[in-house]
């Protein structure tokens, strides 16, 4: 299924103090996983918020293939993970990932069930009977993956996930993505152009409300200017398209 945003125009505030953030913005999501890359203000967060139907647009529609995001069934297609996975004490994992498909409309039964089954997709297998509040924090990330796939969502959004990760649980994080996209369609916004690497499949980049880049990652890498480092190449690319874009 395609998540798609159309002629989409949004904006906060109230009379003539109110700010447009997105103006007729028009987006695809490619399959794969996608990296949203953009300074801060570049309307990254409100791109993911309109996508997953958690605001709806002044003017314009998002839908996910036939499905509008009114509907309810899109909050069952497309899921989106906070930055910030708060730990409910007393609950294990698997109980909080039950919980949630419970809050999105599974029987008990099959989200019991089904917790087991993403825990272990995520490689959570034994600390599922762990309470949450035990968990490091790359688990709760993981955790939140699975709570985000529970209810079978084809699509996946995720808001800085890598935020204060170290290097090992970042690049476990990254492997569990990369083996998901087979599957979902994922959009995980980021400040650090690194968390693309080798990993993403297309890269993404906004600025004032607007795309200035939407391609494959080798499109974009090809952007660095000539003689950048090769470990370099992804923070050439971007820092190059920004200058071009003033």
């Amino acid at each position: 299924m395609t998540l798609e945003l159309i002629s989409c125009t949004y904006g906060y505030g109230y009379g003539r103090r109110k700010k447009t953030v997105l103006s007729n913005f028009g987006y695809q999501l490619p399959s794969g996983l996608t990296v949203l890359l953009g300074p801060n203000g570049a309307g990254k967060s409100t791109l993911l918020k309109l996508a997953a139907s958690a605001v709806r647009p002044d003017s314009g529609r998002v839908v996910c293939g036939s499905i509008p995001s009114t509907s309810k069934l899109f909050r069952k297609t497309v899921a989106r993970m906070p930055q910030d996975i708060i730990p409910m004490p007393g609950l294990t994992a698997r109980e909080y990932v039950a919980y949630v498909g419970w809050l999105k409309g599974m029987n008990r039964s099959d989200a019991w069930k089904t917790a087991r089954r993403v825990l272990g997709r995520v490689e959570l297998t034994e600390q599922s009977d762990v309470k949450t509040t035990n968990l490091s924090g790359g688990q709760l990330r993981r955790v939140g993956v699975a709570a985000a796939l529970v209810h079978g969502a084809r699509v996946l959004l995720l808001d800085e996930p890598t935020a204060g990760m170290d290097p090992r649980q970042r690049r476990v994080f990254r492997d569990l993505l990369r083996d998901l996209s087979g599957e979902v369609s994922i959009l995980m916004s980021t400040h650090d152009v690194a968390d693309l690497a080798e990993d993403a499949d297309h890269v993404t980049v906004l600025a004032n409300g607007q795309v200035l880049h939407s391609g494959t990652t080798d499109t974009f890498l090809r952007l660095a200017p000539g003689g950048t480092a090769a470990g370099r190449r992804a923070e050439g690319a971007y820092t190059e398209l920004l200058a071009r874009h003033g």
